[in-house]
């Protein structure tokens, strides 16, 4: 017969590491009381390794692929050859979306480009709110990819691979780094639309995979209560919602000494979390407080659940100690209809993330924050006409600008060819990107990992990847 026993952990163990445990959060609660937080002990990892740039991200993603050619990315010659044929050098051999096989056609900007800021900066006449903050920004005009179509493009962006599961990268800098907040989950995630075919973001893509689940991020809703059911039922009040949670964690805990499982301290966490939560939450969600003059800079009506919205509302979420916050404004897919679209999309994002910019440079919060704006690839330089001229998904090269958290303000890196094709100068692929984003918040991407299947399993894989020295202060 099986013996039961075998399962319990002994009278000195569980002295030993309960008493340890125990104690330790005790006094780490009383410190955290006292404002004495040192190291956040919500953490496993223990980073960082060296001293960060950055203390927290707010990542923009125009999910869809926003066109490289509409915004950031001048080429003179591409207009020269706009309606002929374009050339086969650059195309042979290399995969392209839905133009695969076609005859492929030139298309030059369809809006114009002017140098602005000290830095003389190129930036698109479809966003006059970027052209104002030319000299805040770092823009990378080299970036590479490995998928073309959305969804793998998503994961591989978020996560370093496109095999489904992997924790993404908010799950990782909340993993090594933990959250500020004691009252606030350290990953946030914001969605808005508005444009043409806004493609689903699925949920995976903010998953903690192999991590502990705690870690991933919870996605708060544009409009209407930010989370699902963090109001209590009617006829249920407070006393009688922390008897319950005090309950179901006591039965978990029992069981946990049991089976010591992490998936049970993950739930015990989260239950916690959920419970303060139902006062943190709707506090944070609250824009009464914010005056007028602040909701008309972003462009923001309160609960409107617009991507103005979100940028304020994760202004907000950092200022409370959220360490990862993304936004995703779906609506960049624009194979037809660019102009249209372009417009429409910059309508909706170009103000509120110069708002974003503005508001934190003025709390003096930008300095240790890091905002990045980009999409998960870019368009082809040929025309692809559904519903007017537009643009094909393209992964050899398109743009992306990180600001904030001691990048440096106002720099290009890199270039594409002279008609925008192919990245050549100072080439980005995304672990660099990665490693860039990890070295900034003090952790050493080499050194990052977990043990997974037997792998040391890292953001970046086993691939090299790099630091972009260049863009740090």
């Amino acid at each position: 017969m099986f013996d039961q026993s075998a399962n319990y952990i002994n009278r000195r163990t569980f002295l030993a590491k309960g008493g340890f445990s125990l104690g330790a959060a005790a006094l780490a609660s009383q410190l955290a009381k006292a404002g004495i937080t040192g190291k956040s002990n919500t953490s496993l990892y223990g980073a960082p390794h060296h001293a960060a740039k950055a203390k927290r991200v707010i990542y923009l993603c125009m999910a869809g692929g926003p066109s490289h050619l509409e915004t950031f990315d001048y080429k003179p010659e591409l207009d020269k050859i706009s309606g002929k044929p374009f050339p086969d050098s650059f195309t042979k051999g290399q995969p392209i979306a839905q133009l695969q096989g076609k005859a492929l056609m030139a298309q030059g900007h369809l809006g114009g480009f002017k140098k602005y800021g000290k830095s003389g900066q190129w930036i698109s006449d479809y966003l006059p709110y970027h052209q104002k903050m030319a000299d805040d920004i770092s823009v990378i005009r080299s970036m590479v990819t490995e998928q073309i179509n959305h969804d793998p493009a998503h994961t591989f962006m978020n996560t370093g691979t496109a095999i489904s599961g992997r924790p993404s990268m908010g799950s990782w800098v909340n993993y090594g780094l933990g959250s500020e907040s004691q009252d606030l989950p350290g990953f946030v995630v914001l969605t808005s639309v508005g444009g043409r075919n806004p493609q689903p973001i699925a949920s995976r893509q903010w998953s903690s995979g192999f991590l502990p689940s705690r870690f991933q991020g919870v996605e708060f809703n544009s409009s209407g209560d930010p989370v699902h059911y963090v109001s209590n039922p009617a006829g249920v009040s407070r006393g009688h919602q922390d008897e319950l949670i005090r309950t179901i964690q006591n039965l978990d805990s029992k069981r946990n000494d049991l089976v010591d499982n992490p998936e049970i301290s993950a739930r015990i966490s989260a239950y916690e979390m959920a419970f303060r939560m139902q006062t943190s939450v709707p506090e944070l969600t609250d824009l009464a407080g914010e005056s007028q003059k602040t909701l008309d800079m972003y462009g923001a009506t309160p609960g409107d659940g617009s991507y103005a919205s979100n940028c304020l509302l994760a202004r907000r979420m950092i200022e409370k100690g959220v360490r990862f916050v993304q936004l995703y404004h779906r609506g960049w897919d624009h194979h037809g209809g660019l102009d249209k679209y372009m417009k429409i999309c910059a309508g909706h994002t170009d103000q509120p993330t110069w708002a974003l910019l503005t508001d934190l440079k003025q709390r003096g919060l930008l300095e240790d924050t890091l905002v990045i704006w980009g999409g998960e690839f870019g368009r082809t330089p040929m025309f692809q006409g559904k519903g007017g001229a537009g643009r094909d998904h393209h992964i050899k090269g398109f743009s992306m600008w990180m600001a904030g958290g001691c990048v440096k303000a106002g720099l290009s890196h890199g270039a594409t060819d002279e008609l925008g094709y192919n990245a050549v100068e100072d080439i980005v692929h995304v672990r660099d990107f990665h490693a860039t984003m990890l070295h900034l918040l003090g952790i050493d991407h080499h050194r990052f990992s977990e043990k997974f299947q037997g792998l040391d399993m890292r953001l970046t894989g086993v691939e090299p990847a790099k630091v972009i020295k260049q863009l740090l202060a």
